[in-house]
């Protein structure tokens, strides 16, 4: 086969032609393969810029820029390898058939880099590539031989030169597959991995140039006249050729490293730029949570007061008035408890939406304080435009919301405050509207108030008769008990006391219940003062005992927030056994809203203290919203009329037949009945009329202090004949024992005897 003047498969001639013996400069083949090393390296860094680039024109330049150095590294390696071949006659090389060479190396080139510069590809993908690029490096070695001219001729041994396309075929296969490894590597080891990878591939490509050229026999005719060669410099001119090829080489290897870390102070930029969008996001959602309510998205406390400062300044500057409302849910509890959490939540969506409809433009700052509170801020020209958006706002929460499955209508208490009038501070304004918001809510609820001066005075007196009547509590000053007797119908005698709760404060005297029970409820204290009253009640009966009177009872009112506390019971045990007085001697009264406030959990502290041996009173009652069904079920051993039902009679027929209807359903249910407010003989004598087992009010004497006492039951047990009091006794020993009692009996627990004044 001949080619170019080749002979590939050819056999060599038998007789009348000479064999020449070649050799190879040595130090030549030393630099061709530093140059394949070099173009190796080269082609493996323009690699990765190409998979690394950003954009398809950094990919386009660093591709035809890797196609290059590679091509040339490859063609001057060829070159420098034929300078190293030392042939024993004269050789020329023709240009046009060098440079074909050239052309067969740059698209070898371009096309392995091209498929380096593809993301991924499949063995099949590789091996047909790889064929392709060692058919182009052996046709660039080819074509550069057939470049030799001289008076011999070019036999090649077929296995070699077969083998030297194999080579070329796995050394193109061995880059593409290391090169897709080496690609997102990095570090010291990804480097010293590359340059090993180098020296391989280097061994490689050079390789296969000195296969083929030892498959190459050049054959000369006998006869011919050999030419000595002339002497050359093709040891300078291939280190020369080789130093400038290394040169470029070296420029592409520091090119593409500057590319890598400008491209890495980018990325790095980016990154930085990535990190800082979404700083600015979580800065942007930290604000979000800071400033506004997940719940309702109205802005929180924090978010209003930056708000309001903001408006402060701005009207402090300019003039005009602003309006703080606090707004209050009435009864919002009962949702959570009665229907769960999810529905408050749903309900409180619902209400915001209701109140942000209600205000008139996006000046008003309507804001969610946590809870079921909520807080408006609205400019003004007059105070009466704050009324009629309070009163709209009302009129709104009334409309029906569908909630459960229930459709249901809630109210709102309202207070408000207004600046410059009610104070010139964020602080002063948020409080002033705060206690405007609590004397709604005192009135009855679903109401609206305006702050006024009264309203500070009379919390800054509560929260002194906080702080004062926490101290007494803690050192036991000035709290003390009066006691009003509860006179027993059948018997005649005083069988039983109520202790009522009073306060000798230092400076405003004494104080009657009503003045500081609230407060304890409220800030509490209750819990410990009932414990106190119960340990004190105690300790007084054990005196009593000890003065003749072993068959007294006391009976102490319990607050309904001390009724829900599990220690009551472990509580009334501990007194009990301090003052060393029998459980049978202790009566506890509750009134009616408390037993029915949680119905289940009350019944089983009930049953406790009934097993203790105290006995259980129910007071006031007829006032709340007792069931029959759960009364009978009650382990009470009393029931006692609320004075309320007694007051106007005889003058109130209904009234009578109400109290008439209570003391048959008590003793129907076992049941003994008691009736406070007793202040005339004629209420007197109907309740005796009627079946009434105790009576308790002025008729019989006001509430006294424990060293008052005796003289007052002995006068009044004094009065008895047989199974009556005579009117005329009674209405003689009221006038020596009795005189008003400052302190009219409270609602609420520990009050005092009557509302009504005594008779004189």
């Amino acid at each position: 086969m001949d080619w170019l003047g080749l002979q590939f498969i050819t056999e060599l001639p038998r007789s009348g032609q000479v064999i020449l013996n070649c050799t190879h400069d040595p130090f030549l083949v030393l630099a061709a393969y530093l140059v394949a090393c070099a173009a190796s390296f080269a082609t493996l860094d323009t690699a990765e810029r190409v998979g690394h680039a950003d954009n398809p024109t950094s990919q386009r330049l660093w591709r035809w820029v890797g196609a290059a150095c590679l091509a040339g590294g490859l063609w001057t390696m060829h070159f420098i390898g034929m300078l190293a071949f030392q042939v024993p006659l004269e050789v020329h090389y023709r240009l046009p058939t060098i440079l074909l060479s050239l052309f067969f190396a740059f698209g070898a080139s371009l096309l392995a880099m091209y498929s380096l510069g593809q993301p991924r590809h499949t063995l099949w993908q590789y091996v047909r590539t790889s064929v392709w690029i060692g058919f182009g490096i052996a046709s660039m070695h080819y074509v550069g031989m057939a470049a030799l001219q001289s008076s011999a001729k070019a036999y090649y041994q077929p296995g070699l030169f077969v083998l030297s396309i194999l080579i070329g075929i796995a050394a193109s296969l061995a880059t593409l597959s290391i090169a897709r490894h080496l690609r997102d590597g990095s570090g010291m080891f990804h480097q010293l991995l590359k340059y090993a990878t180098s020296l391989v591939l280097g061994a490689g490509i050079i390789g296969m140039h000195f296969t083929a050229m030892a498959a190459l026999n050049l054959v000369v005719p006998v006869g011919s006249v050999l030419i000595a060669p002339s002497a050359n410099n093709h040891l300078q001119l291939g280190l020369t050729v080789a130093v400038i090829m290394l040169l470029i080489i070296g420029s592409v290897i520091s090119a593409a490293l500057a590319d890598k870390k400008l491209q890495n102070k980018e990325r790095d930029l980016r990154r930085v730029n990535a990190l800082l969008s979404q700083l600015d996001q979580a800065r942007m959602s930290l604000q979000q949570v800071a400033h506004y309510d997940a719940l309702t998205n109205l802005i929180n406390r924090r978010g209003f007061n930056q708000i309001f400062a903001e408006k402060l300044i701005e009207k402090t500057t300019e003039g005009g008035m602003l309006a703080v409302m606090f707004l209050d849910i009435d009864h919002f509890k009962r949702i959570n408890d009665s229907l769960g959490h999810d529905a408050g939540d749903e309900l409180l969506k619902v209400i915001a939406h209701h109140i942000k409809g209600s205000v008139r433009s996006h000046d008003d700052v309507v804001a969610r304080f946590g809870g079921d509170e909520f807080c408006i801020l609205i400019g003004l020209r007059e105070r009466e435009e704050a009324r009629h958006m309070a009163q709209r706002i009302m009129l709104k929460m009334k409309e029906p919301i569908e909630l459960a499955g229930r459709r249901m209508v809630m109210t709102t208490s309202i207070g408000i405050s207004l600046f410059p009038e009610d104070g010139n501070t964020c602080e002063d304004l948020l409080k002033n509207a705060d206690l405007a918001l609590y004397q709604s809510k005192g009135s009855g609820r679903n109401s609206l108030h305006f702050f006024s001066s009264n309203m500070k005075t009379r919390a800054t007196l509560e929260l002194q008769l906080e702080e004062e009547l926490r101290y007494a509590l803690r050192e036991e000053a000035g709290l003390m008990l009066y006691y009003q007797p509860i006179y027993d119908l059948k018997t005649g005698q005083v069988t039983k006391l109520e202790a009522l709760i009073r306060w000798q404060h230092p400076v405003l005297g004494l104080l009657p219940p009503d003045r500081f029970i609230s407060i304890a409820e409220n800030n509490g204290l209750i819990a410990e003062l009932d414990n106190w009253v119960l340990r004190k009640a105690c300790e007084d009966l054990g005196t009593l005992s000890r003065q003749g009177c072993e068959e007294l009872k006391i009976a102490v009112n319990c607050s309904p927030l001390n009724l829900a506390r599990e220690e009551l019971a472990d509580e009334i045990e501990h007194a009990l056994r301090l003052a060393g007085v029998a459980p049978q001697r202790l009566e506890l009264e509750v009134t009616e809203n408390a037993l029915m406030g949680n119905i289940a959990n009350t019944l089983v502290l009930l049953r406790q203290i009934r097993a203790l041996g105290v006995s259980l009173s129910i007071d006031d009652f007829g006032t709340g919203y007792s069931s029959l069904a759960y009364l009978k079920r009650l382990p009470l051993n009393t029931l006692k009329i609320d004075r309320s039902f007694i007051q106007d009679i005889p003058k109130a027929t209904q009234d009578m037949e109400i109290v008439q209807a209570i003391i048959v359903m008590a003793h129907t249910l076992h049941l003994q009945v008691v009736t406070e407010g007793v202040e005339t003989l004629e209420q007197y004598e109907f309740l005796e009329r009627h079946g009434c087992d105790f009576v308790q009010g002025y008729l019989l004497s006001r509430p006294v202090s424990l060293e008052e006492l005796l003289p007052v039951l002995h006068e009044i047990n004094q009065r008895k004949h047989s199974h009556s009091v005579s009117p005329l006794s009674l209405a003689r020993g009221i006038t020596a024992l009795t005189s008003p009692d400052p302190f009219p009996k409270s609602p609420g627990p520990h009050g005092g005897g009557s509302v009504v004044r005594p008779i004189r």
